[in-house]
């Protein structure tokens, strides 16, 4: 018979029932709880590293998979994955991945076959035809069965370790970078052997700085690091060198970019109009080799400067310190993860030394107790004993007499370990070699208790060790420097031209059928000044409206404190003319400043933009209904001062002008400009950062000698280059002053001393002025006038060092910059030093004991007027400010 089935409305009331709606789960708590466990799982499980030993899971389960597998011989990848994945519960492509990554670092694992490389990009070969084994240093610091924390793989089937107990910081030497939920992490590689000298340092007590070391090499600015937390950054050059005055050769790359990537940016900027290029050809093989060519006229300096401004040349990188502590994920600068590391060591140190400890403790007693059992013929006592229980007893009540010596007590299963010895070896028992064999067991175990009260000096010995085994080829090959910033407008490549529509006030260079101005830059601002004495600076584009009317423009470089303009304009107001000098080194983009005193119907009347605050003299020409006595007249812009564009100036005349001319050219008014040279950047600045060279005009140069034996004569424009370590001397080029050297002549194995006048004047060019015999070099270079050197020096077969100072002067006279020179010393030298010039030293103290008191007054005359300027120059007074017949002081 059919069960009934329960009425529908029955079953309504069940749906109503209270219980039953208690237990809904709402989906919005579902997900949250889920994103959560998600959110964890991929910080910890994936993405980020574990302090302990640097690795995430995947490098982890990789790392393990090889130890089981080693065998000494090299296993293919593809078995290596395959292993891997009875505990990476993902696919092989991402283990194969982790996996040459790892390789690529070349510490951890012994590669064979194509493995990619880092530098070019290239992949490496398919798993099945590459292979690999843990490294000697692999084996070394990583692995310890005793000392690892041990967890079931996610399958419950095997064992693999929870972390590695790695004696090494492996984290910071390898570097990381991973992508979770809600946060990312990047520690940068640093340099194994400074990492381990780190560590010691921190074991010692010091105070220690690491930055980071990359395989590609290159240069690197680590000025703003902040230890590798956020907000820090780093600025990764290439190492760019100037093959010629054709072309460049770029021998590394900035960590990140692939010589593919780079070559690709480099046409890009070319294609862009920013650096001007004729090909770049790719020689890498064993080592970095790209080869710029330049285009015609292109400077090499200027063009490795906008290299480094528009392409890959130069990247930033941002480092961002993220590791798993007490399974959180924690932000703590590389310094702290540093000492947190060697701590660690110090701490698995001490669990080796205890475990070997335990170990020599227990081997101790039973040889003792073996040699107890078989001298004392205790097992002999046992041949009557007809039960087991009788055997063990009877054993131990021999034992009895001796058992205060042993640090425990014995227990049964040490007398069971004792029944277990062959009669073979009972009858072969030495007692000799049972006394040397426990000698040996005690010796070792007081050197380890020693060197548990001494941990910190075992872990020192430690450190040093793997320097000394491992560190040989591992130097650093970043080179730290500290990088000038690079102004893009002054490196960018003439690009565009600039043209002008001066009535309708249409600027830029989409002009093309207007009045063409100069070459620029799409980078560039542009100023215009107009017919109305206002002034306008705009950004350059194809097409931009500054106002009808334009009187001059061109290109605006902010700062500039050498481009002058000398300006007559129409005082509205007064109908005075008046003329003023001014600069612009700062300004608001696209805002219009009045450079008249701002009447209604005042106009510039006269207009002359000067580089180098040339100062011209013009002739006025007034109205002839003037009333003015003299109606034509010369003014000389040089007698006024040049203030701030918002001056109103001086009076020029207050009658009516018609016509202002140019009558002669005019030469700067501005005083030398004083160059300094960063010898840390190797560039020049105004700036006043390094050493002062000296003040420039014109067609002034720089003498740079370096330590190739070569000097060059060069401009001093603000975009040259120099290698600081290979300058020698580096000075405002004076024909007059000989260049005094000290040169080893590889040939004759001779100290050579010789003083020369530069005679060549080809500029941007170097010429060597030592022998070109093999062995020879530069030991020193001055162009002081009173050249003082330090020759230590020993006499035949004396082993004693005599030191004595000479005067380079004394020892030979000027000669042509071709000649070797005299030979400096009749005995065997060792070293050569420059001492500061003593004819300096006495001038700088002369120099000091003029105090503002002692300081000489003179009389000023009229002849002198003109010569003397002072920062508070009054045009009434002329240039100087002062009178005739005025006293001043003046300050040597």
């Amino acid at each position: 018979m059919a069960e009934e089935k329960e009425p529908q409305g029955e079953a309504h009331e069940n749906y109503d029932n209270e219980d039953v709606i208690h237990d809904v789960i709402p989906v919005s708590g579902m997900y949250q709880n889920w994103f959560l466990e998600y959110a964890s799982y991929v910080i910890l499980e994936r993405a980020v590293p574990a302090i302990e030993d640097g690795f995430k899971p995947v490098q982890r389960r990789i790392m393990h998979a090889l130890k089981e597998m080693d065998d000494g011989r090299y296993n293919k990848v593809a078995n290596v994955i395959g292993q891997t994945m009875q505990y990476h519960p993902h696919g092989d492509a991402s283990i194969a991945d982790a996996m040459v990554n790892i390789g690529q670092k070349d510490l951890l694992i012994d590669t064979q076959g194509n493995w990619g490389d880092i530098r070019t990009g290239d992949s490496a070969a398919a798993p099945r035809y590459i292979e690999a084994r843990p490294s000697k240093f692999a084996l070394d610091v990583l692995y310890n069965p005793q000392t690892t924390d041990w967890q079931l793989s996610y399958d419950g089937r095997k064992k693999e370790p929870v972390t590695l107990p790695v004696k090494f910081p492996l984290l910071l030497a390898q570097g990381v970078e991973g992508i979770a939920v809600g946060l990312s992490t990047k520690i940068l590689p640093h340099n194994f052997c400074e990492l381990i000298k780190a560590s010691i340092d921190l074991l010692k007590g010091k105070k220690v700085k690491v930055y980071p070391d990359f395989a590609t090499g290159g240069m690197a600015d680590f000025s703003e690091y902040n230890q590798g937390l956020r907000g820090g950054k780093i600025k990764v050059r290439a190492k760019i060198e100037e093959q010629d005055k054709k072309s460049l050769i770029i021998k590394d790359i900035p960590f990140g970019t692939t010589t593919t990537g780079l070559i690709e940016s480099i046409i890009k900027a070319n294609d862009k109009g920013k650096i001007k290029i004729k090909k770049v050809v790719d020689n890498t093989a064993k080592d970095v080799e790209i080869i710029v060519d330049l285009a015609p006229g292109q400077s090499p300096d200027i063009t490795i400067d906008a290299l480094y401004a528009f392409t890959d040349c130069e990247v930033s990188i941002s480092p961002n310190a993220c590791v798993i502590i007490d399974e959180k994920p924690l932000f703590i600068p590389v310094n702290e993860i540093l000492k947190l590391n060697t701590d660690q060591t110090v701490s698995l140190l001490t669990q080796e030394l205890e475990i070997r400890k335990a170990e020599l403790m227990e081997k101790i007693l039973f040889s003792s107790l073996e040699r107890i059992f078989i001298e004392n013929r205790i097992y002999r006592d046992i041949e009557e004993c007809e039960t087991w229980e009788a055997v063990i007893e009877t054993i131990d009540k021999g034992l009895d007499p001796y058992k205060e010596q042993f640090y425990r007590e014995i227990t049964e299963e040490d007398i069971v370990k004792l029944t277990e010895i062959k009669i073979k070896r009972i009858s072969k028992f030495d007692s000799f070699k049972a006394d040397e064999l426990l000698k040996k067991l005690e010796e070792e175990l007081k050197q380890t208790e020693h060197h548990l009260a001494h941990i910190t000096d075992y872990a020192i010995d430690y450190y040093s060790n793997l320097l000394e085994k491992y560190g040989k080829g591992r130097e650093r090959k970043t080179e730290i420097k500290s990088f000038d910033s690079i102004d893009t407008t002054i490196v960018a490549a003439n690009n565009q031209k600039l043209y002008v529509n001066r009535q309708d006030g249409m600027v830029g260079y989409g002009l093309k059928k207007d009045e063409f101005v100069c070459e620029c830059s799409d980078l560039d601002d542009i100023i215009a000044i107009r017919r109305d004495g206002k002034l306008v600076v705009s950004r350059i584009s194809d097409k931009t409206f500054m106002g009808k009317d334009i009187m001059h423009v061109g290109v605006w470089n902010k700062g500039d404190d050498r481009m002058t303009y000398n300006m007559v304009y129409l005082d509205g107001k007064t109908g005075r003319s008046m003329v003023k000098r001014f600069q612009v080194t700062a300004i608001t983009r696209d805002k219009e400043y009045d450079l008249t005193k701002g009447a209604k119907g005042s106009k510039t009347l006269y207009l002359t933009a000067n580089p180098n605050g040339e100062a011209e003299v013009v002739t006025v020409k007034l109205t002839s209904g003037s009333k003015a006595r003299i109606k034509v007249f010369d003014f000389d812009f040089s007698t006024i001062d040049i203030k701030g564009r918002g001056a109103g100036g001086n009076i020029l005349t207050k009658y009516p002008v018609r016509k202002i001319e140019l009558k002669t050219e005019g030469v700067s008014t501005l005083s030398g400009l004083d160059i300094w040279y960063d010898e840390n950047v190797g560039r020049l600045n105004k700036d006043e950062r390094g050493i002062h060279i000296g003040k420039f005009n014109g067609d002034d140069h720089i003498l740079v000698i370096y330590n190739d034996g070569t000097y060059e004569l060069t401009s001093y424009e603000l975009t040259n280059r120099y290698e600081p370590n290979k300058v020698v001397h580096i000075a405002r080029f004076d024909p007059k002053k000989p260049v005094s050297a000290v040169h080893y002549e590889g040939e004759s194995k001779n100290y050579l001393v010789k003083r020369f006048l530069v005679e060549t004047t080809t500029t941007e060019k170097k010429f060597l002025f030592i022998s070109e015999s093999a062995g020879s070099k530069l030991i020193l270079a001055t162009t002081d006038s009173n050249p003082m050197i330090e020759v230590e020096y020993v006499k035949g077969k004396s082993k004693d060092k005599i030191k004595e100072e000479l005067n380079l002067n004394d020892l030979i006279d000027v000669k042509g910059w071709k000649a070797l020179g005299n030979r400096l010393h009749q005995h065997n030298v060792k070293k050569v030093k420059l001492l500061e010039s003593a004819k300096s030293e006495q001038v700088e103290e002369k120099h000091k004991a003029v105090n503002a008191e002692d300081k000489p007054k003179v009389e000023v005359k009229p002849e002198m007027k003109a010569d003397i300027k002072t920062e508070n120059d009054k045009s009434s007074k002329g240039p100087s400010g002062y009178n005739v017949g005025d006293t001043i002081e003046l300050d040597f």
